[in-house]
């Protein structure tokens, strides 16, 4: 059991957050160019991923068991949650709507790049919080 939700959450994590990642990393480029399709579907692609995303956390949460070496109280377990937690509310609550308005600005003609440092920063950010989360599930301290 523990090999099957250990693969289960790694592939989401590849195919989930892989795509958030990218989505998110390169999405103020679009803002920047004025090109509102390319947001638009940025948006998207920001808020199905995130969503998605919560598999990851669930299968993770599968593996949280004494006999594999995983306590809620091991530092790397709650700081690990936490973090996604935390990337989970940036991805659904900041990016995708600011990728949202931007698009539906740059539609209408006008200029976005106002959005674009928004954008810019919360995708960094994104990013950076679930690489240190590997980081953690790596090397694992307690």
């Amino acid at each position: 059991m523990k090999n099957l939700l250990l693969a289960l959450h790694l592939l989401f994590a590849i195919f989930a957050i892989g795509p958030l990642v990218g989505a998110a990393s390169i999405a103020a480029r679009g803002v920047r160019a004025g090109d509102a399709a390319a947001v638009a579907a940025s948006a998207r692609t920001v808020r199905i991923y995130g969503y998605l995303s919560i598999l990851v956390a669930i299968f993770g949460l599968g593996m949280v068991q004494p006999k594999w070496d995983a306590k809620f109280s091991y530092l790397w377990v709650w700081l690990s949650l936490l973090l996604y937690l935390v990337a989970l509310a940036l991805t659904l609550a900041v990016l995708a709507p600011g990728l949202r308005q931007a698009a539906t600005v740059l539609g209408s003609g006008r200029d976005a790049r106002s959005v674009a440092g928004r954008v810019a920063a919360s995708g960094g950010v994104i990013a950076l919080l679930y690489a240190v989360i590997v980081v953690l599930m790596v090397y694992k301290p307690h």
